[in-house]
C-alpha cells in the first residue's frame, strides 16, 4: 500500500505554502505576480501541463522522474532528464536497458520497477520517491496507467501521454515542450531527423506497389498495422504507400483506437494482399520471415509467394526518436541503390 503522506506530498505542500507567502509579499509591496511560467530550477517552481485528465502542475525542473512505459523512456534520456526508474519492456521480467539509451541509464543508475498483467507495483513506485511520473502512451502500459491514475497522483504529479499521440513526433514534442519546457531541444532533434529522411529518400528505390506491416508474437495470432499509423506513418515520407487493408475489411482494431487489427488465419492470404510485406515481431525478435515462410497459411500470402517480404526489428513497431533514426539506416541498407 502507498503512504498517503509520502515525502513527495510534503514537498508539494511546502511548495504551496511558499507560493502563498510569495503572493502575500507581492500584495504588501504593491507589485503584481507574473502569470508566466516560472524559471526552471527555482525552488518550488512548477509548470502547468494540459492533459486529457485535466491541468497538472509539475516541477519545472524535476529531479526524480519515474517512467511507467519503457517505450517512453528514450525521450527522457535524449533530453538528459533524470530517470530514477522505469518499467521493463515486458511484464514479469527483470528488465534490460535499451541499446539506444543503455549508457545514459547506467550513468544515472536507473532501476526497473516490477509490473505484471494485473498492473503496476505501487509500493515500488512509492519507494522510488519520484517528484514526477510520466506514463501512458500506447498499449498495455497505457491501460494500467489509466486504471491507476488516481493512486499515482497521490504519489507524485502524474502525466499520462495520450494514446492519440501515436508517432514519436507527437510523443516527443509533448514530453519535451509541454512537460519539460525544452521545445528548442526538440526542434533540434526534428531538424536532424528530417535531414536524415531526405538523405535516405534520395538514396533508395521504393518497391513498386503497396506495402503492409505484419506483426505477431506467435504464428497463430497475426496482426496487421492500420494504414496511416505507427510504422505506416513513419515510412510514408520515404515514399512507401501502405495498402488500405483496414479500410477494405470489416475487422475491428484489437482495442478501440489501436494501431492494428487481427484477421483470422483462414482469411490472412486474402486480406494481406499487398505486393510487399514487412514482418515485425511483437516485442520479440523470434517472429521473422524465416520462421513464417514455410508455414500455412503464410506460404499462401502473395508477398511471401513472390519473396517480397522483409524483416524489421521488433523495436521498430512503436519506435521512439533513436529507433526511428536506426530504422532509416535499415531502410537505406535494404533498399539502397546498388
Amino acid at each position: 500500500m502507498f503512504r498517503l503522506f509520502h515525502p513527495s506530498l510534503r514537498r508539494a505542500a511546502a511548495a504551496v505554502l511558499a507560493a502563498l507567502s510569495l503572493l502575500l509579499l507581492s500584495a504588501c509591496s504593491g507589485q503584481s505576480v507574473a502569470d508566466d511560467s516560472p524559471t526552471p530550477g527555482s525552488d518550488g517552481a512548477t509548470r502547468s501541463v494540459t492533459t486529457e485528465q485535466g491541468t497538472v502542475e509539475v516541477p519545472a525542473d524535476p529531479q526524480r522522474i519515474v517512467v511507467l512505459n519503457y517505450a517512453l523512456a528514450g525521450y527522457l534520456y535524449d533530453l538528459d532528464a533524470p530517470v530514477v526508474a522505469t518499467t521493463p519492456e515486458v511484464t514479469n521480467t527483470a528488465g534490460t536497458y535499451s541499446q539506444f539509451w543503455a549508457e545514459k541509464a547506467k550513468t544515472q543508475g536507473t532501476t526497473f520497477l516490477p509490473w505484471s498483467n494485473d498492473g503496476f507495483d505501487l509500493e515500488s513506485i512509492v519507494n522510488a520517491d519520484p517528484d514526477l511520473i510520466i506514463a501512458g502512451g500506447i498499449g498495455f502500459p497505457a491501460k494500467h496507467a489509466a486504471d491507476a491514475y488516481d493512486q499515482l497522483t497521490e504519489i507524485a504529479p502524474t502525466i499520462l501521454v495520450s494514446g492519440d499521440k501515436q508517432t514519436w513526433q507527437d510523443q516527443f514534442s509533448f514530453i519535451a515542450s509541454d512537460v519539460l519546457g525544452k521545445k528548442d531541444a526538440y526542434d533540434g532533434f526534428v531538424t536532424a531527423y528530417e535531414d536524415k529522411v531526405a538523405q535516405v529518400k534520395a538514396a533508395i528505390d521504393v518497391p513498386a506497389g503497396e506495402v503492409s506491416f505484419l506483426t505477431l508474437d506467435k504464428p497463430e495470432t497475426p496482426y496487421i498495422l492500420i494504414e496511416g499509423k505507427s510504422l505506416s506513418a513513419e515510412l510514408a515520407p520515404l515514399g512507401f504507400v501502405t495498402a488500405p487493408l483496414f479500410e477494405e475489411n470489416d475487422i475491428e482494431p484489437y482495442v478501440a483506437g489501436g494501431d492494428m487489427f487481427g484477421p483470422s488465419l483462414e482469411t490472412l492470404p486474402e486480406v494481406l494482399r499487398s505486393e510487399t510485406v514487412f514482418v515485425v515481431g511483437f516485442n520479440s525478435p523470434k517472429m521473422n520471415v524465416a520462421a513464417l515462410r514455410d508455414q500455412v497459411p503464410y506460404n499462401r500470402v502473395p508477398a511471401f509467394e513472390s519473396g517480397q517480404v522483409f524483416d524489421l526489428p521488433y523495436w521498430a513497431l512503436r519506435g521512439d526518436y533513436d529507433e526511428a533514426l536506426a530504422l532509416l539506416d535499415i531502410i537505406e541498407k535494404t533498399f539502397g541503390r546498388k
